[in-house]
């Protein structure tokens, strides 16, 4: 099986060199930039299957770099953040990263997102079915229909199924608050969290086998939401 090639984006040479020795014992092949122009010539001409980028490069913002690939390739990015929440990671998520992970992070969660948007990438390709399969529960997006894994049909309301489509056409992605609220609601909310806890307090009781501890609806403290297969 061909190794995963990483590009890894960072200022810093000694994260560098660690997530080099560190993914390269993984068994990823890993690509290196230093700065944002680098990370663009990179990107164009090895192919990466995900990227990972820190936010503060000298030369461009890691928007900005984003903004670039974007322009191109779905290439899964999965964004090094200072701190939780921070508009620029919020920024970074607009703008089209898939994930983040906040410094100082471990090896073994950087890992886990890698692993988790190598996956993603893969059931993207071959995507566009209209039916998601969660295990404990599918998803008919064409027929707008919920069975469990039992057979039983579950009954969303039309603002319940807004909710839960969005999150499952994204899958794996955060989806932001503001989006949700103004997709589902309309162009003149954004700031009604307490819309979104109600309706996925619901959604869980509905869905998830163990509501206090879901699995499949996610909450992101602060940033959003995102629904996990």
């Amino acid at each position: 099986m061909t190794a995963h090639r990483v590009l890894v984006v960072d200022d810093d040479p000694q994260i560098l060199r660690a997530l080099r020795i560190n993914l390269t014992a993984h068994g990823y092949q890993v690509l290196l930039a230093p700065d944002g122009g680098a990370a663009l010539r990179a990107a164009a001409d090895g192919r990466p299957d995900v990227v990972v980028l820190d936010l503060g490069l000298p030369d461009l913002d890691g928007v900005e770099v984003i903004e670039g690939l974007r322009g191109w390739t779905t290439v899964p990015i999965i964004v090094l953040s200072a701190r939780v929440g921070s508009a620029h990671t919020v920024r970074a998520l607009d703008a089209g990263a898939d994930d983040y992970v906040t410094k100082p992070f471990g090896m073994a969660e950087l890992l886990a997102r890698l692993r988790a948007a190598v996956r993603r990438a893969a059931v993207a390709t071959v995507d566009g079915e209209p039916v998601v399969d969660a295990g404990d529960f599918r998803v008919d997006l064409a027929a707008k229909r919920v069975v469990r894994a039992d057979g039983t049909e579950v009954h969303l309301t039309p603002t319940e199924w807004g909710v839960l489509e969005l999150l499952v056409r994204h899958r794996g992605k955060l989806v932001g608050q503001k989006e949700l609220l103004r997709t589902v609601w309309g162009p003149n909310y954004g700031s009604e969290t307490n819309y979104l806890r109600v309706y996925m307090a619901q959604l869980r009781r509905k869905l998830e086998p163990e509501p206090a501890h879901p699995k499949h609806l996610i909450t992101e403290a602060g940033m959003g939401y995102r629904f996990e297969v």
